[in-house]
């Protein structure tokens, strides 16, 4: 993620065996890696033509803002979208789901109105397929002289 934006700018997969990142070239691919990631880790050969001797796609370093997320969050219901806003003060990603009718989802009591709402939906996405875990924002990814809000404390990255 770059620091001059609040949205993903890139995904990648750490693999299981050399530990070097690899980029994602979509969303949708970067989701189905992850929604399986504990049962079916990732490994550098899972890339075409890449093993763990080539040098890694991506460094980790904070050059950017890195968002690290859980293993085997579900993946999008198809004709949904997930999407991740970084707040101003970096404590952490806010998760939504825009809907194929135009809601906006917020929450897990959200998802449960909209299915009651729009039985419609039921055939082919269910309240299992969200999930509102942010991702994790490493400290050292906090840019310099940011204040970052937490429920209990205020701490700044100096």
């Amino acid at each position: 993620m770059e620091k001059s934006s609040n949205k993903v700018g890139a995904y990648a997969v750490q693999c299981e065996k050399c530990s070097k990142w690899r980029l994602i070239p979509s969303k949708e691919e970067y989701e189905a890696i992850r929604q399986n990631l504990i049962e079916d880790p990732w490994f550098c050969h899972k890339k075409p033509n890449i093993s763990c001797d080539d040098p890694c796609d991506i460094e980790y370093d904070n050059s950017r803002v890195w968002a690290l997320d859980k293993p085997n969050l579900p993946k999008t219901p198809a004709g949904a979208q997930r999407l991740l806003s970084m707040r101003s003060d970096y404590s952490k990603m806010d998760v939504y789901y825009n809907m194929p009718n135009g809601k906006k989802l917020r929450s897990t009591v959200e998802v449960e109105r909209f299915f009651e709402v729009y039985p419609e939906f039921k055939s082919t996405m269910s309240p299992a397929d969200f999930s509102f875990t942010s991702p994790k924002i490493p400290e050292e990814m906090i840019p310099e002289g940011i204040e970052v809000k937490s429920s209990s404390v205020k701490r700044i990255r100096q």
